[in-house]
């Protein structure tokens, strides 16, 4: 390997370029015509223009991102997260074209895209899933069926893809009803299949995830847990590791799961493996998320690991050191910075970023890809930067973070950094108990009494 294509853009083909410099090898930038001035098209020893700003001619263009590829000589490609990172046909025309697909193959791509087969997995593997529907539904009066077997309440979810789109709770026959043929044609929109499934509703409980690592060897590490359950529509907007409100017992037990998950899988990349924890800690394994994520840096900060670097040698053959990964000190928390308006139902905010100050210090981390100038369209994702804080106990995180907040201040978007102010001081969060639920609930209180 000594060429990568970096097939994204933002503040993670940033952190991909610079692991890779890190390494010795040279990058090549794509860019779709309003990212032309990005610093990731910027920064990167070559750059090429994909297409226009519709992300289905650019960033999600496989042909043409494959051309680059051969244009450039880039022997490899690293997807990133989002975009074509979980796609199995495209790590598969990666794979013919005799180019590395940093990732997982495209055989473990495409079973980890498959929700009902990743459940059957972790049941080979001996941990619980919740109980659900066998096969995939597609018919009204078949998910009515299912649904009685189940009992209510329910989660429609879709058999393909991720990222919370086609889900939807339904707590009796009149919402089923309701909410199918929308998340079925959500399905259809996001993944090209409207395939369905329903599963039992866990009341309040914690997300919890454990990033696992793995080589072509067979070799398989974990890199702790983290907390994910602060997040709104199923997309998350805090994570920390290591994961409060566990027993030590149950934390264990969720490493040991993920790891004979990824052995099950057989799989060779990072990922992480999904939970969801009752109130009484019994667990229960939700999908594989066959990526890098959002969320990574904070197993980076409680490991003194760089996994992008990590994920990059093992893609190039090297085998896995399990002893890197076993020394996890200290306290990590992420706070996802969009440019958004929480007051106005979290809508999307664009325009030129004018930056009066960044936050900084002693364990304080700020990836992003903004500069002073920088312009947020509304093509993409919202995602500013990602504010990483870390000490030795969960409380300074928390006191460091307020601080570390307050000194993000840009003007032209609107941010949600309010938003994070207001729930890092919520007792339910600062004593680590607080479910999937803790920021709808907090949102209902915050516009009651602004209506009182």
């Amino acid at each position: 390997m000594e060429k990568i294509l970096v097939a994204n853009r933002g503040e993670i083909a940033l952190r991909i370029i610079e692991a890779a410099r890190e390494l010795g090898l040279t990058t090549v930038a794509v860019y779709s015509k309003p990212d032309k001035h990005q610093l990731h098209a910027q920064l990167a020893d070559e750059a090429y223009c994909i297409g226009p700003k519709e992300p289905e001619e650019s960033y999600l263009n496989l042909p043409t991102i494959i051309g680059a590829a051969d244009i450039s000589g880039a022997d490899a490609i690293h997807p990133g997260y989002g975009f074509l990172s979980e796609d199995s046909h495209f790590a598969e025309v990666c794979e013919g074209h005799n180019i590395n697909f940093i990732g997982p193959s495209s055989s473990v791509l495409e079973l980890a895209g498959n929700k009902l087969e990743s459940k059957k997995i972790a049941e080979q593997a001996g941990v619980n899933v919740l109980p659900g529907t066998e096969g995939a539904i597609s018919e009204i009066e078949e998910v009515k069926k299912e649904a009685n077997r189940l009992g209510y309440p329910l989660i429609l979810k879709a058999a393909f893809g991720g990222g919370g789109r086609g889900m939807r709770l339904v707590q009796d026959e009149q919402e089923l009803i309701e909410g199918f043929e929308s998340s079925k044609k959500e399905a259809e929109v996001s993944f090209g299949r409207g395939d369905l499934y329903l599963e039992r509703y866990l009341h309040q409980p914690k997300h919890v995830e454990v990033q696992v690592i793995g080589d072509e060897h067979g070799n398989h590490a974990h890199v702790g847990e983290r907390e994910c359950s602060t997040q709104r529509r199923h997309q998350k907007i805090i994570e920390e590791a290591p994961a409060p409100g566990i027993s030590p017992d149950t934390r264990t037990e969720l490493r040991e799961a993920a790891i004979r998950i990824a052995e099950e899988f057989g799989y060779n990349s990072l990922a992480t493996v999904e939970f969801l924890v009752d109130q009484d800690e019994n667990y229960y394994f939700m999908e594989l998320n066959a990526r890098i994520q959002v969320e990574h840096p904070v197993s980076e900060e409680i490991s003194g690991v760089n996994l992008v670097k990590d994920q990059i040698r093992l893609a190039d053959g090297e085998e896995l050191q399990r002893e890197r990964y076993s020394d996890l000190r200290g306290h990590s928390i992420e706070f996802r910075l969009n440019a958004e308006d929480p007051e106005n139902n979290f809508l999307p905010s664009s325009g030129l970023v004018h930056i009066n100050q960044l936050p900084g210090g002693h364990g304080v981390r700020f990836d992003t890809w903004i500069y002073d100038g920088a312009e947020m369209t509304p093509y993409y994702d919202s995602l500013l930067g990602k504010l990483i804080v870390t000490a030795e106990e969960r409380y300074d995180v928390i006191t460091k973070a307020v601080s570390a907040l307050r000194r993000f201040e840009v003007e032209g978007v609107k941010t949600n950094v309010e938003l994070h102010l207001d729930l890092i001081r919520q007792k339910e969060f600062r004593t680590g108990d607080y479910s999937i639920t803790f920021l709808d609930e907090f949102m209902k209180k915050t516009r009651t009494e602004e209506r009182v």
